[in-house]
């Protein structure tokens, strides 16, 4: 079973908890500037969309890391933080911007699903943020876009 964190946008209330979570679980603070999730405000719509690395295939962070700092451990790509140098070329390789660097340490940071068990799911009021089997996840998707329709297509003879 292969899980991901999966994003209810609709859901978000914009109260930051999984930032704080993320940056408590590691760096052991509450500072939302360290965390490896990212709340967007768009205050104008008074909508919140937390965003970050969504463990890509491709994973172009970790083709283009020059000294392979970023490893693939059971489809989450995770940073050693020992062997990264700072060089920030999986920052720009990255096309959703879910690597960052951080200057505290002078290493990237990226998100790293929590071992398995996501602190900003975990800490997420609303549910907006779940870690959940992927395949289910596809199959709620569809009933959820099926319940939403007026009208049903007529069977005809």
């Amino acid at each position: 079973m292969e899980k991901a964190l999966v994003i209810d946008v609709g859901k978000c209330t914009g109260c930051r908890q999984c930032e704080l979570a993320c940056s408590y679980e590691h760096i052991g603070e509450f500072n939302p500037a360290r965390s490896r999730i990212t709340v967007f405000d768009f205050h104008e719509k008074a909508r919140f969309v937390p965003y970050t690395c969504t463990q890509c295939d491709q994973a172009w962070c970790m083709q283009v890391c020059p000294v392979g700092a970023i490893t693939n451990e059971d489809g989450v790509k995770v940073v050693n933080a020992a062997t990264c140098v700072g060089c920030k070329v999986c920052t720009i390789a990255c096309p959703f911007g879910t690597i960052n660097y951080e200057p505290a340490t002078g290493k990237v940071i990226k998100c790293d699903l929590c071992g398995g068990d996501p602190a900003c799911a975990r800490a997420c009021p609303t549910e907006a943020i779940v870690f959940t089997d992927i395949s289910v996840q596809g199959f709620e998707k569809m009933r959820a876009w099926a319940e939403k329709t007026d009208t049903a297509p007529q069977a005809t003879a």
